[in-house]
């Protein structure tokens, strides 16, 4: 616990019991209506008294993290020592739905896998405090791994099998599920009837997207779906002592296990099949894959795309938004984002990369 002492918190209800650790939490339900501006009363002096409820004490020193969707926030500890604390954007997620993505990182962790999982404070691990739903994690040091180097390739994608294969033992119950209806469907509809869309390009941005959505839909739909951590770029990765630390399973869902491997991949077509065959080898060792779910990967990539336009409309109202994407509003990014998905129509047709079992 990072040499802090924290006292017991009131005993909330247990909405989950995972299979080695009893998992508490408050039980407040995420708001129904969405706050455009959720953290404007999220002040330092909330953030400390917010850890001192829960049994720390914090000296004042506070550092904010590189986190937009949820605040992030390093806290130094009156002994010197230092933990991280997140608190989850208000009306996001309910409250059996942050449990169970805790409750996912407590097995991983219990089976060896090393995921940075929330703290338990007298059995748990999500707090409240005013209007926020908070946790507490150990900080941890590391840095993006070097994809370029196959040993580190090959470590991940042994790491991401064990996970998997701790994954498809259940299903999640309240978590989202990767679909095209989440990512695509609905993307298309908020940012056309919001209006983000340039007027002189919307008509191809609906006309572009209507036809990638109908080849894409059939695609995911036979997906197989598992527990997956759903956001597996290398900046929710640590890597430290020849070892990956995963954080941040804030998206974590049921979904192919592919889409937590093709992020995995860089670089032109024949540099991403060597990549692809060192990467299932290793994958391999600790859980099957399905070569046939190798052609979804241009689908998943455009559902990417689309999703991550939207999510920063749906967020604009959010000031930190405009500052960290100051260019979202402006014709170019638009022109460039209708070509990305332009070519994403022309890569559907090519054919699926190759595992050389």
């Amino acid at each position: 616990m990072s040499g802090a002492q924290p006292a017991p918190p009131a005993q909330p209800e247990a909405i989950l019991q995972p299979d080695s650790v009893t998992v508490r939490a408050m039980t407040t339900p995420a708001p129904a209506a969405f706050n455009q501006t959720p953290y404007a009363t999220l002040s330092p002096e909330l953030i400390l008294d917010a850890m001192e409820s829960v049994g720390f004490e914090p000296n004042g020193g506070i550092m904010a993290l590189n986190s937009y969707e949820n605040r992030v926030y390093q806290v130094e500890l009156e002994d010197g020592s230092f933990v991280v604390t997140k608190f989850y954007r208000p009306g996001r997620w309910t409250t059996p739905a942050i449990v169970e993505e805790h409750a996912f990182s407590f097995e991983l962790a219990e089976a060896e896998i090393s995921v940075v999982a929330p703290l338990l404070i007298d059995g748990t691990s999500l707090f409240e405090y005013g209007d926020f739903q908070f946790a507490v994690y150990p900080r941890q040091g590391g840095h993006p791994p070097n994809l370029e180097d196959e040993d580190n390739l090959a470590v991940l994608a042994r790491t991401i099998g064990r996970m998997h294969a701790i994954g498809a033992q259940k299903d999640f119950e309240f978590r989202a599920a990767l679909t095209s209806q989440r990512l695509g469907h609905d993307s298309r509809t908020y940012l056309l009837e919001q209006q983000f869309v340039p007027l002189d390009i919307e008509r191809a941005y609906e006309t572009v997207t209507a036809d990638l959505l109908t080849r894409i839909d059939p695609v995911i739909a036979a997906l197989p779906a598992i527990r997956i951590h759903g956001d597996c770029h290398m900046g929710n990765v640590l890597w430290r002592v020849d070892t990956p630390h995963f954080v941040d399973f804030d998206d974590c869902v049921m979904g192919a296990p592919i889409q937590d491997l093709w992020m995995l991949l860089s670089g032109e077509r024949p540099d991403q099949t060597l990549q692809l065959n060192l990467i299932l080898d290793a994958y391999t060792t600790f859980y099957d894959f399905n070569p046939a779910t190798l052609g979804a990967i241009e689908a998943l990539r455009t559902l990417r795309l689309m999703h991550h336009a939207a999510w920063i409309a749906r967020r604009w109202q959010d000031p930190a938004f405009p500052v960290a994407f100051p260019w979202f509003e402006s014709p170019r990014f638009w022109s460039d984002h209708l070509l990305e998905l332009r070519e994403q129509m022309a890569l559907l047709d090519e054919p699926a990369l190759m595992y050389m079992a």
